[in-house]
């Protein structure tokens, strides 16, 4: 008795990757979208804080993300441009956008590690609260921010990795504007009969020389 071998369908083989391109290219957009508003976002949080001895009493201290480091903020708009080049060229060009992508979540994740623990914006604004510019912040504290920042990066990240894997199978801007890469055709311009008033006024309406001249 003889076995019949399936034989998949064309379109069944078409579809894997063109729902894999979909599905990615939506994970890819939240990613990068969300990640760049969390990093953003986060940079202007309380990420430190402390006191200064100042006259003999203690001064409260603060700092922002943006005091300790301007790294994320800086990447995280570099990977939103990044996010939105990236359906803007094909090919290698994509491909280098999208390592652009990827590395921008990379450092704005190191960068928001490094400053957790940083206090020398505490300590630049000790001395300049004390007038001694030897003296530090003491009781310094850190709240959770950085590490908000770090997630941002993170997805960033994501986006970046997904737009080089699967990067070949997302749709470009100008595609929209592209017929199979056909030239566009010209149209023929119409003939005016002067014998015609009214195709000449026609001509004229069209900003055309009806006397061919």
């Amino acid at each position: 008795m003889g076995y019949v071998t399936a034989v998949p369908h064309p379109r069944s083989e078409a579809a894997g990757p063109a729902r894999a391109g979909r599905l990615s290219l939506a994970v890819a957009l939240l990613a990068g979208a969300l990640g760049a508003a969390v990093a953003l976002l986060a940079t202007r949080q309380r990420w430190s804080e402390g006191t200064a001895t100042v006259a003999g009493g203690a001064f409260p201290l603060t700092a922002k993300g943006s005091d300790v480091t301007g790294v994320p903020a800086a990447l995280a708009i570099v990977g939103l441009a990044a996010l939105v080049a990236v359906f803007a060229v094909r090919k290698a060009g994509r491909l280098l956008v999208a390592g652009v992508l990827a590395l921008s979540g990379a450092g704005i994740a190191t960068a928001a590690l490094i400053g957790a623990g940083d206090s020398s914006a505490l300590d630049e604004q000790a001395a300049k609260a004390s007038g001694d510019t030897s003296a530090t912040v003491a009781a310094l504290s850190h709240t959770a921010w950085p590490y908000v920042a770090v997630v941002g990066g993170v997805l960033i990240l994501v986006a970046g990795l997904l737009a080089l894997r699967y990067g070949r199978l997302w749709p470009a801007m100008s595609g929209r504007y592209e017929r199979d890469g056909a030239p566009r055709v010209r149209r023929k311009p119409v003939v005016v009969d002067p014998d015609r008033p009214e195709d000449m006024w026609k001509a004229l309406d069209r900003g055309e020389d009806p006397t061919g001249a």
